[in-house]
């Protein structure tokens, strides 16, 4: 079926928005997302749930890709999806109601074969920053992102907007203990690098071949002592002495490319 009649066929099936309003709250277990990359990328994510996608008719033009002949979905005007989300969220004609993700375990992305860096964030609650975060994780071919469950942001429609897809895409790992997890990592074969400004060795100068663990602290606090003190080696960015430290999603994607360059 052609993109335009498979659209026409969509219309023909979706309902309407009764009344024009909307809870603005999700059911339980359920999460809702907005804007076009976080919502086309759940809907073609096949590890979720979908549940309900309510749409204008514009913002259904935008999508890409087949939904299931019978998904349901709800028109509705631009000013009533806003009512559905975060104040002001950018929803761009779209809002998706789906289960929440399976948890990822740390021994299902670091195996026998690691395949990228782990990003490792300790006390990171900013859901801007984390979503951010995960889309440099998703540019630059990142295992995962390692979080505690506590001190994190949970997952929402702010983490999937900022991350532009990339929530479906890197596996977000939750442990109850971080400290232990990178002592997991280092019996894996990764080299776990703290990022501090307080080092004195340069992140290029401190990569070594193997596989890498990235740890990152909280703006401001950085890195508690107990996780700097599972790390193996600190490094810092080489960043301009008229700047005293970037925000933290920024030196997330700085040292993935890093990473991901060594040996070019």
């Amino acid at each position: 079926m052609a993109k335009s009649e498979r659209k026409r066929a969509l219309r023909g099936r979706a309902g309407r928005m009764k009344g024009g309003r909307g809870s603005g709250r999700a059911s339980s277990g359920s999460v809702r997302l907005w804007g076009r990359h976080a919502v086309e990328a759940a809907l073609t994510n096949p590890l979720r749930n979908h549940r309900k996608l309510w749409a204008t008719r514009e913002g259904i033009e935008t999508l890409d890709g087949d939904l299931p002949p019978d998904f349901p979905i709800e028109y509705a005007e631009p000013a009533d999806l806003g009512r559905l989300v975060a104040r002001d969220a950018p929803h761009q004609g779209l809002v998706l109601e789906c289960a929440q993700l399976e948890n990822v375990f740390l021994d299902e992305v670091i195996g026998d074969a690691p395949s990228g860096p782990l990003v490792v964030l300790d006390q990171v609650t900013d859901p801007h920053n984390v979503g951010a975060i995960l889309r440099s994780a998703a540019a630059f071919g990142a295992a995962a992102i390692v979080t505690q469950d506590r001190h994190a942001p949970p997952e929402s429609g702010v983490v999937a907007k900022s991350a532009s897809g990339a929530l479906e895409t890197v596996p977000w790992v939750r442990v109850v203990n971080l400290a232990r997890a990178m002592e997991d990592m280092a019996e894996a074969g990764y080299w776990r690098i703290g990022l501090t400004g307080a080092a004195e060795e340069t992140l290029g100068n401190a990569l070594p071949a193997g596989p890498i663990a990235l740890v990152l602290g909280a703006e401001g606090d950085g890195m508690r002592s107990n996780v700097e003190g599972h790390c193996d080696a600190l490094a810092k960015l080489p960043i301009s002495s008229s700047i005293e430290s970037l925000n933290v999603s920024n030196a997330a994607a700085i040292a993935l490319y890093a990473v991901a360059t060594r040996n070019s």
